[in-house]
């Protein structure tokens, strides 16, 4: 496993969108833009049950992600891993409900939908790069 830096963690925690790129059936690649996160030396994300990169990533865990920090687009992080746990239930729904606070600056609650599940995604990264 990769370790994380302080400038990793400050990209992942800092408001920046994420792009994850997981595996289609067929071998090809899905790309989906994604509020991001780290817990000790893993990334974190969250998606709906049910959405495409939920299920290619509960098929094939390898995944990579594409961050540029929005205050200085030269500066970029790349990750590639593999997700190592799936959580769903409140566990999720409360670290949505922490991203939905970081992403819109707000103190509501991510809105909940009628028969939507969250899922919290922890990911061991193997290679991290940044560049500057």
């Amino acid at each position: 496993m990769a370790k994380l830096t302080e400038s990793v963690r400050a990209m992942l925690t800092g408001g920046n969108f994420g792009h994850l790129a997981t595996v289609m059936e067929d071998g090809s690649p899905h790309v989906s833009p994604v509020w991001i996160d780290c817990e000790n030396d893993h990334v974190v994300i969250n998606t709906a049950v049910g959405r495409r990169k939920e299920r290619n990533m509960r098929r094939d865990p390898r995944v990579a992600l594409s961050v540029v920090d929005q205050r200085n687009p030269y500066k970029e992080l790349h990750v590639r891993g593999r997700v190592v746990e799936m959580v769903e239930g409140d566990e999720a729904w409360r670290h949505v409900d922490a991203l939905n606070r970081r992403y819109h600056q707000t103190e509501s609650q991510y809105p909940r939908r009628p028969g939507m599940d969250r899922v919290l995604v922890r990911i061991e990264p193997t290679v991290v790069h940044e560049v500057s």
